[in-house]
């Protein structure tokens, strides 16, 4: 019979009239709220061309993705910068994501801080139940189910949303594909692009039985959801009665949703609206994707939907590929631009009672400085995968420091020397953080590790903002106690163990003590490194180490005593004195570093001042030692060294860093300023 016919159809067709009318309704609403908006922003809308182009380029584009995990969390960020580049609408992602990826991604939006845009997050473990009953062989597992759950999952006013894949790369407007639900027919549901792969077709190899699908199928890395007529047919339902009937003889999917929504088309072909192939051109195995453009300027969206990812077989993966790595390494920043014609409300800082921008004295010679301090640094927590244990006895220390570029090469030595957990900030640019990317995934040792956390703190700003990027490796330890160090040190052998027992010894968890790793150094690139503490101290008397910086900065680290430490055994007490900057293990919940203090000078001796004025005790560990290995200047340390301008600043930055002691710890901070004027 006729579809109109029947009575399914005929309720079909009742809802999908209700569900446009209401539809009709909401855009009406919003063109009113967008037009209300526009009448404070000095555009003439009655007679305005442009008006009425505002208009619409400020309506709100919705995306969704599933996204879990680290690598995950990572290849999302390309797909939104591709999406970001193009874009003049403003726009809401909507990411069903695990523990990690939310953790990760909430902090990089927060930290990004782009203009209209919006970001929602849903939990995936509240989703699991509603497909964790279908056994799914493709390598995505659980989540590679998710996007059947998108209208239970998403907002119950939520019309309309474009679900993406994480390993899209948008070439166009975003704008142009949301503009496709207009060719929507009243019974049409959902947008999708034809597979251009063989699989549905069944040939590819002998006894290659495929789930049903409607000619050769549709590929699910791009879809036109229309969520409120989906609802209306009760969707939730139907595609469980699909996969109920389809599993009794297929046993599991190889392809996830994307071989249930076939499923279904195959049974309610009305209900899908073909896209031109390209707005999916699929870079599988097996593809015809280029049979769907006749130049490749015509493609508007590249998925890499082979688990070979970029090193897939097509005649034009050379131009895909490099499509891909612009957006891959683009300057994260300068995607913070304002929409055109679009209101948009400003963005608070993070957690920041800063001192807003348009409030600092241009004319002040130490603009520059206190710039820095008010900047917002896009954070990538987790770069890579981390997995951490916690020990059951409340002792564990994580090794915490920063480090850039340069001092990449440390990361192996370091890693050999702590088997405990680290907790790395990487300052980097965007492109920097994927040569990194393939360094670590390259090095066996760094491989291996999986309790290591890297956090990419991305380039902003003249100076090394180094208190910043030391502050997000201290607050993303996940230990009782943190190791502060820095990357240019190795630690003795064996130091992790002896620090837990001296967390335990020193009675840690009951009183306030940071205790002190004696530092030296070595000007040999290579060192025969030290094994004991006796061979250590034969090889400070024949001159193969030294002190550090004895010959430099002997205030430094002169209050640890070295004389004593050479014959002590048990832990001792010293006194805080001016400039004193020792490396520490303290409880995790310690002060931060002050980040007004950025590249070279003051940043962890004003942490170590803060630290006394708290009243922490400094207690010198007599078996521990870290030694300094040689490298080349910083750049921060040159600028210090030869501009009078930038020491003036430093300072300026003291003396009110002083100031702001005093305020915070009245008469006992005034031991800090004497020591200070009698230097």
């Amino acid at each position: 019979p006729c579809l109109s016919e029947t009575p399914e159809a005929r309720v079909l067709e009742r809802a999908v009239l209700e569900s446009r009318v209401r539809e009709m309704e909401e855009e009406n609403r919003q063109i009113r709220l967008q037009l209300s908006q526009l009448q404070g922003t000095g555009v003439d809308i009655r007679n305005s061309v442009d008006g009425i182009a505002s208009l619409f380029s400020a309506q709100l584009i919705h995306v969704a993705c599933v996204c879990a995990g680290h690598n995950a969390s990572r290849d999302v960020v390309t797909l939104v910068k591709s999406i970001l580049f193009h874009r003049k609408n403003p726009l809401h992602f909507h990411f069903i994501t695990d523990a990690v990826a939310n953790q990760i991604l909430s902090s990089l939006f927060q930290s990004w801080m782009v203009p209209s845009v919006q970001v929602s997050f849903y939990d995936a473990d509240e989703l699991k139940s509603e497909v964790s009953w279908i056994p799914n062989k493709h390598y995505s597992g659980i989540y590679g189910l998710m996007k059947l759950t998108l209208t239970k999952a998403l907002p119950s006013d939520l019309t309309k949303v474009i679900v993406l894949d994480t390993d899209i790369t948008f070439a166009t407007d975003i704008a142009e594909l949301w503009a496709i639900f207009r060719k929507f027919t009243d019974k049409q549901v959902i947008g999708l692009v034809e597979n251009q792969s063989d699989w549905y077709l069944g040939n590819l190899w002998k006894n290659h039985k495929p789930w049903p699908a409607l000619g050769r199928g549709f590929n699910t890395g791009v879809i036109l959801l229309y969520l409120e007529r989906l609802r209306r047919i009760g969707w939730e339902q139907m595609w469980r009665l699909t996969a109920e009937r389809e599993l009794m003889s297929m046993l599991s999917t190889s392809l996830a949703d994307q071989d249930i929504f076939n499923a279904f088309i195959k049974q309610n072909p009305v209900l899908v609206h073909q896209l031109p192939c390209f707005w999916n051109v699929q870079l599988s195995d097996h593809t015809r994707s280029e049979q769907c453009y006749t130049e490749v300027s015509d493609l508007k969206v590249i998925h890499w939907n082979s688990p070979k990812k970029l090193r897939v077989k097509n005649k034009h993966v050379e131009f895909f590929r490099n499509l891909y790595l612009t957006f891959l390494e683009y300057d994260g920043n300068l995607l913070r631009r304002e929409l055109f014609g679009c209101p948009s409300r400003a963005v608070a800082i993070p957690g920041s009672d800063a001192t807003p921008l348009e409030e600092l004295d241009e004319d002040d010679q130490c603009y520059d400085f206190r710039r820095e301090r008010i900047t917002v640094h896009r954070v990538h927590l987790y770069f890579l995968q981390y997995e951490y244990t916690p020990t059951g006895d409340d002792t564990d220390v994580t090794l915490v420091a920063q480090l850039s570029m340069d001092r990449l090469q440390m990361l192996e030595a370091i890693c050999k020397h702590w088997e405990g957990p680290i907790s790395l900030a990487l300052y980097m640019s965007d492109a920097e953080a994927q040569q990194f990317l393939r360094y670590a995934q390259a090095s066996e040792v760094l491989k291996n590790r999986k309790n290591v956390g890297y956090h990419i703190v991305y380039k902003e700003g003249q100076f090394y903002p180094v208190n910043l990027v030391r502050n997000v490796a201290l607050r993303n330890a996940n230990t009782p106690y943190v190791f502060l160090a820095d990357v240019d040190f190795l630690p003795m052998y064996g130091l992790y163990d002896y620090l837990r027992k001296s967390v335990v010894q020193l009675d840690m968890a009951h009183t306030k003590k940071a205790l002190v790793v004696p530092a030296f150094e070595t000007l040999r690139y290579r060192l025969s490194f030290p094994k004991s503490k006796a061979e250590l101290l034969s090889m400070l008397d024949i001159g193969t180490l030294y002190t550090f910086r004895y010959h430099v900065w002997t205030k430094g680290h002169a209050p640890t005593n070295y004389a004593k430490w050479r014959t002590a055994t048990t832990p001792y007490k010293v006194e805080w004195e001016a400039d004193f900057e020792p490396y520490v293990v303290v409880k995790r919940d310690c002060p931060e570093y002050d980040q007004r203090f950025v590249g070279f000078g003051w940043n962890k001796v004003s942490h170590i001042m803060e630290l006394d004025a708290q009243e922490y005790d400094l207690m010198v560990l007599p078996n521990a030692f870290m030694i300094h290995m040689p490298h080349a200047p910083s750049f921060d340390i040159s600028k210090f060294r030869s501009s009078p301008g930038y020491r003036y600043c430093l300072q300026t930055l003291k003396e009110e860093f002083h100031q702001d002691l005093s305020r915070k710890y009245g008469a006992a901070a005034l031991k800090y300023l004497t020591a200070q004027r009698n230097i």
